[in-house]
């Protein structure tokens, strides 16, 4: 007889990103797995959040507290109604010598959460892992996102009833800038870090960015753009803060990028920490 070693191509990488989605809504992605070998493959597909060890595993501490660098749990966010966040058809089945098969994911969160997550892996003949794909996905429950500044909570949820970590809390021990974004009714409060470093030649001013998204929705009463605006932007001239943009409008699928500057105005200190709320 000849021994032969099952081989594969996945299309996807090593993470599979769906983006964002409006809560209780869904959005769909498929990748591809092509049988590379000579023999037919009996391949399924497992996922860690349905893993019968994963009360255990949950015993342990999170991520965020053992490794500084890690915030991101492979099992995430789920569910409320106990379902799985991500779903794909088909879970098991064969692929023919030389065939491929496609599979599509489905995320469909029924509440808000930036860390939605979990991990698929592709198992052949119920043993052999040939790929591991980490899924990720967030969901707003207004069609609007920010991205960029520090992180003001944690990637993991708590049956506890949390605060949020207030402005002035945030503010200690660090040249903060503390932005608040306005889309209609709702504020987003944002913390962006801005490190000036001083030298003999002229300033160069220190420099972030955020980025304003609008999410695609199924509603058809929508607008096709979403409008933003930041507020006391006076003030944050007069701390030496300079933004890209004041307001503007954001088509569906789309993302603007705003820059952040900032030059410590000249009656400013090295040691002092200026702040301001815009």
């Amino acid at each position: 007889g000849h021994g032969v070693m099952p081989s594969t191509l996945c299309s996807a990488g090593e993470v599979l990103n769906m983006g964002y989605v409006i809560a209780r809504e869904k959005a769909t992605s498929t990748f591809q797995v092509q049988n590379t070998s000579t023999l037919t493959l009996q391949y399924s597909i497992q996922l860690d959040s349905l893993s019968p060890t994963r009360d255990k595993d949950q015993q342990r501490l999170p991520a965020f507290l053992t490794s500084p660098l890690q915030r991101v749990e492979f099992v995430g966010t789920q569910n409320y109604n106990g379902l799985s966040v991500f779903s794909i058809f088909p879970m098991e089945g064969e692929i023919l010598a030389g065939s491929s098969q496609d599979f599509v994911v489905t995320f469909s969160p029924d509440h808000e959460s930036l860390y939605y997550s979990d991990r698929l892996r592709v198992v052949l003949f119920g043993k052999r892992t040939a790929h591991v794909i980490h899924l990720k996905g967030a969901a707003r429950d207004y069609p609007m996102f920010v991205e960029g500044g520090v992180p003001l909570d944690v990637p993991v949820e708590s049956l506890a009833v949390t605060l949020p970590v207030s402005s002035q809390e945030a503010l200690k021990g660090g040249n903060v800038l503390p932005l608040t974004l306005h889309y209609k009714a709702v504020m987003k409060s944002i913390l962006l870090v801005l490190e000036y470093i001083e030298g003999e030649l002229s300033p160069v001013p220190a420099m972030t960015e955020l980025r304003v998204g609008a999410i695609q929705t199924t509603q058809p009463a929508s607008k096709k753009s979403v409008e933003f605006s930041f507020e006391d932007l006076q003030l944050l001239q007069q701390k030496g803060f300079t933004l890209g943009a004041a307001k503007g409008t954001v088509e569906r699928g789309q993302v603007k990028i705003i820059s952040v500057s900032w030059v410590p105005p000249a009656d400013s200190h090295v040691s002092s920490a200026p702040a301001a709320d815009a």
